[in-house]
C-alpha cells in the first residue's frame, strides 16, 4: 500500500467522523442492516433504509455507491446521508465494496454490479419498485457508477469484463456528485495524489488497456440514462463535471447540471454528504426531485 492510500484512510476518516458526530438513526426510518450480497461477510454487505410511514408500499429505489479514492470507505460512513434520502420517499440501498490495494480493479465494479443483481432479485422482500431503480455515486463512487452504467448501455465495453450486468437493465437515471471522470494518467503525471492511488487501484499500475477501461467518459453512448450532474465552488473535481457535461451533450443524453455555491459555508468536495448543511439539503432535495420526476 502506498503512503497516499494510508494518508487517505487516516485523514478522510477524521473528517467523516467529525461530520457525523452525534447523529443517530431518524425515528421515521426503518433500517435493515448487514445483508450479505456476496461471499465476503466484511465487505460484500449492504443496508436497506425505508421511510417508516410507507410500510407495505413498493417504493422507487436509490442505490448509493460510496466514494473514498478507491481505497477507503464503507456503508457505515454513508448511513446518515442515505437515510436522509430515504426520508424523501425512497427505498435506499447502501453498500460496502472491496477496496484497493488489498483487492484490485475491477473488484469494486464487480461488487457494484452484484448489488444491482441483488436489488432486482429482492424487490418483493424489501418493497422495491424494480421498474424505478436509480443510483447515486460521488467521487470514486461516481466513477464506479459510471462504469456500471456503461456496462448496461455499451455492449463493447461490457465485453471487456468477465461479469455481466442484469439482463436488459439500465438505471432509470443516475446522480453523479463531485464524481471522478478524468483518469488518463498521461495527462496527470505531476499529480502525486492521483498517480499513487491509481497504482494501488490498478493491477498493472495503469497499462493502456486499464486506462482505456477506467476512462469512463469515452464509454458514454446515446443509450446512457438521464443524469443529475453536480459540482461545487470548492470541489477539486470541477473539471471532471464540465468534461462530462460536454460528452453528454455530444451524445444527446438528457441531464441536469447543478453548480453549488454558498455565502454561508464552504462547499467543498462531496459537501452533499453533510446532512446538517443547508446547501447539502438543497442539493439532495433537487436530486431526489429529479429522480421523482423520472419515476412518473
Amino acid at each position: 500500500m502506498s503512503f497516499m492510500s494510508d494518508w487517505v484512510r487516516e485523514n478522510f476518516a477524521k473528517g467523516d467522523a467529525e461530520r457525523d458526530r452525534g447523529l443517530t438513526t431518524p425515528s421515521d426510518i426503518v433500517r435493515y442492516d448487514d445483508i450479505p450480497y456476496g461471499a465476503d461477510p466484511t465487505w460484500q454487505s449492504l443496508d436497506v433504509y425505508r421511510p417508516a410511514a410507507r410500510a407495505g408500499e413498493k417504493l422507487p429505489v436509490i442505490v448509493s455507491v460510496h466514494g473514498g479514492g478507491w481505497v477507503y470507505g464503507d456503508k457505515e460512513l454513508y448511513r446518515f446521508y442515505c437515510m436522509s434520502l430515504a426520508q424523501r420517499g425512497f427505498a435506499v440501498v447502501n453498500f460496502s465494496y472491496r477496496l484497493a490495494p488489498e483487492v484490485k480493479f475491477p473488484a469494486s465494479l464487480e461488487d457494484t454490479n452484484a448489488v444491482f443483481h441483488w436489488v432486482l432479485a429482492h424487490g418483493e422482500e424489501y418493497g422495491f419498485d424494480t421498474e424505478k431503480v436509480f443510483a447515486v455515486g460521488d467521487s470514486a463512487g461516481g466513477h464506479n457508477l459510471m462504469m456500471f452504467t456503461a456496462l448496461c448501455t455499451n455492449p463493447d465495453y461490457a465485453r471487456a469484463f468477465s461479469f455481466a450486468p442484469p439482463k436488459d437493465f439500465v438505471p432509470r437515471a443516475i446522480g453523479l456528485n463531485c464524481a471522478a471522470m478524468l483518469l488518463v494518467m498521461s495527462d496527470r503525471q505531476e499529480d502525486f495524489f492521483f498517480t499513487s492511488l491509481m497504482k494501488d487501484y490498478l493491477p498493472e499500475q495503469g497499462s493502456k488497456d486499464e486506462q482505456r477501461l477506467i476512462h469512463t467518459i469515452e464509454h458514454v453512448t446515446e443509450a446512457f440514462p438521464p443524469v443529475f450532474l453536480m459540482t461545487a465552488e470548492e470541489d477539486m473535481l470541477k473539471a471532471d463535471a464540465m468534461a462530462l457535461s460536454q460528452k453528454l451533450m455530444e451524445k444527446n443524453v438528457p441531464f441536469v447540471f447543478r453548480y453549488y455555491r454558498s455565502e454561508e459555508e464552504k462547499l467543498g468536495h462531496v459537501f452533499h454528504l453533510n446532512v446538517r448543511s443547508k446547501a447539502a439539503k438543497l442539493c439532495n432535495d433537487e436530486e431526489c426531485c429529479f429522480f421523482a420526476g423520472m419515476a412518473q
